[in-house]
């Protein structure tokens, strides 16, 4: 109880404290929230994958072990989100939403900054869940999009919306500087690091400020059903294809983690952009994440005795 209580004051309780200072900012200034999306997406969050990237030494083992936990993960909690929704006999809508907040994790805003304060001595540990960020927004703009708007939006369009996103570049090139040991000018790595350091620290607060914005009036049994099975049943998934697969050590450790996350504020972003019911996707990112601060704690400990490095 003690390592647990250490882990949630030293990990859990930052994050969180950074969470409340965006609420209350927000609350207070009402900060132009869309503008300061553009910033994390176009400028911090780039960098600190470029960061991360550039300065990891991967091997192909890793690589296709994550990829392979990645494939059969995503698809039993894509299997789990349908047969929830058949069982409830939800709307199209609603299916859609608890699919969505059940499938797609907050690998940015809350995972990255999580992997790097675990993983502060190791950053194999944060590097795989840059990993995990990249396939989760490759999955909110095909799997996420067809889920709100099939009937409308047509396969390129999604691809082109992917492809606009920076990270995708920042993580080609760090990848390819690492692979092939080129070493770019100070004068261009000095300022990437400065965004890469402010990116754990403004993306809290962000987050933070976006949920100060979301009005929680009623819970439904569908909302309640995806924060039990993003919350809980996503950790006991993953520890089961974790141990199928014979992964171990700091391997494990982040990618167990990861699928504790809450709800990628993405999906509510999504919903509000095609009005899907906003209101509810909305509920789901915030009720998450507000649970995320016990049941991530729990996941982070029994990580580290469960596979221990």
């Amino acid at each position: 109880m003690m390592v647990m209580a250490e882990i949630f004051l030293n990990i859990i309780a930052p994050i969180l404290l950074l969470l409340l200072l965006g609420l209350f900012l927000q609350r207070k200034f009402n900060f132009d929230l869309k503008s300061l999306s553009h910033l994390m997406t176009y400028g911090l969050m780039p960098a600190a994958i470029f960061m991360n990237i550039y300065q990891t030494d991967f091997n192909m083992q890793l690589l296709v072990e994550v990829a392979l936990y990645l494939f059969l993960f995503t698809l039993t909690m894509m299997l789990i989100g349908i047969g929830w929704s058949r069982a409830l006999k939800l709307e199209r809508n609603d299916a859609a939403i608890l699919k969505n907040g059940i499938s797609l994790m907050n690998s940015g805003n809350y995972g990255l900054p999580v992997s790097q304060m675990l993983f502060s001595a190791n950053p194999v540990g944060t590097s795989i869940q840059i990993i995990v960020l990249l396939f989760q927004n490759l999955m909110t703009y095909t799997y996420g999009l067809y889920n709100l708007i099939a009937a409308t939006k047509s396969g390129w369009n999604i691809i082109k919306t992917f492809l606009k996103l920076p990270l995708i570049y920042a993580a080609l090139l760090g990848a390819l500087l690492n692979g092939f040991e080129v070493n770019p000018p100070s004068f261009l790595l000095t300022p990437i690091q400065y965004l890469a350091d402010g990116f754990m620290a403004i993306a809290l607060i962000i987050l933070g400020a976006q949920l100060a914005n979301i009005k929680v009036k009623s819970v439904n049994i569908a909302v309640i059903i995806t924060c039990f099975t993003r919350l809980i049943i996503s950790p006991a998934v993953a520890m089961g294809i974790i141990f199928l697969l014979g992964i171990d050590g700091v391997i494990a450790q982040s990618l167990l983690v990861a699928s504790a996350l809450p709800t990628s504020r993405n999906s509510a972003t999504l919903a509000l952009e095609y009005d899907v019911n906003p209101d509810v996707a909305a509920q789901t990112v915030l009720i998450t994440t507000l649970l995320s601060g016990f049941s991530v704690s729990i996941v982070v400990y029994l990580s580290t005795i469960i596979f221990p490095y």
